[in-house]
């Protein structure tokens, strides 16, 4: 009932900070698998979904203070479809990977973005994880290994020298933690993306995995915040 009432608050429109409390409190009680049961439910997704700015494909990520809502709300989406079967079922009724690729296109070139392409990327993860027609979806449909691949790259701020040779700075600074973590979420989805692409056939396919081997090869050269963080990024 709790989480019910606060989903019924989260339907209104009601002020930023009044919806990231209730985000933060949903999502602590989205851990308990049991308290999931009666509120994971097509129309409390699209709420979520909403939330997440996961239901309008052209509306810009403009406005910077509802930047914490869209966060929680992709916190609270990956704690559902992590512990939730019925929410991995719904995920690909309401198209949710491509709504995810698409605010991933959003994250381009954009500032103050790190945390909602961290847990969007994360959310990919546990989709192509969980799901295998969501996998096949971002494989065949989505352009999902193209579309990984430029977040790793701008995670990773590669430059370019040759059309598949990253640039090597021996003086860079590492990356930030925010940075870290966003390449850790996107090669976790590469990873699920490409684990049944042994057999490339188009040439389209072969500069793809050519152009992502140059930028885990790069990957390989980058040191992360801590000696911890660089070596799960490795």
């Amino acid at each position: 009932k709790l989480c019910e009432g606060i989903l019924n608050i989260l339907e209104k429109d009601t002020k930023t900070s009044c919806q990231v409390a209730c985000l933060e409190t949903l999502r602590i009680l989205s851990r308990d698998k049991k308290v999931l049961v009666p509120v994971t439910t097509k129309r409390n997704m699209q709420i979520l979904m909403k939330l997440a700015k996961l239901d309008t494909v052209e509306d810009p990520l403009e406005r910077v203070s509802e930047f914490p809502v869209i966060v929680e709300a992709l916190k609270c989406l990956c704690n559902i479809i992590f512990n939730s079967s019925v929410a991995q079922k719904l995920s690909l009724e309401l198209n949710l990977a491509a709504m995810l690729c698409n605010l991933l296109q959003k994250c381009k070139d954009r500032q103050l973005v790190d945390d909602i392409k961290c847990f969007d990327l994360r959310l990919l993860f546990l989709l192509s994880l969980l799901h295998t027609d969501i996998r096949a979806q971002l494989r065949q449909e989505l352009q999902g290994v193209q579309v990984l691949t430029q977040a790793l790259e701008s995670s990773l701020s590669v430059r370019w020298t040759e059309e598949y040779k990253a640039a090597e700075d021996r003086d860079r600074p590492p990356l930030s933690l925010q940075e870290t973590d966003c390449a850790i979420e996107a090669l976790k989805a590469l990873f699920n993306v490409t684990l049944d692409s042994w057999n490339v056939h188009s040439k389209n396919e072969s500069h793809q995995f050519r152009y992502m081997a140059a930028i885990l090869r790069h990957c390989l050269l980058t040191t992360g915040p801590t000696e911890e963080k660089t070596e799960e990024l490795h």
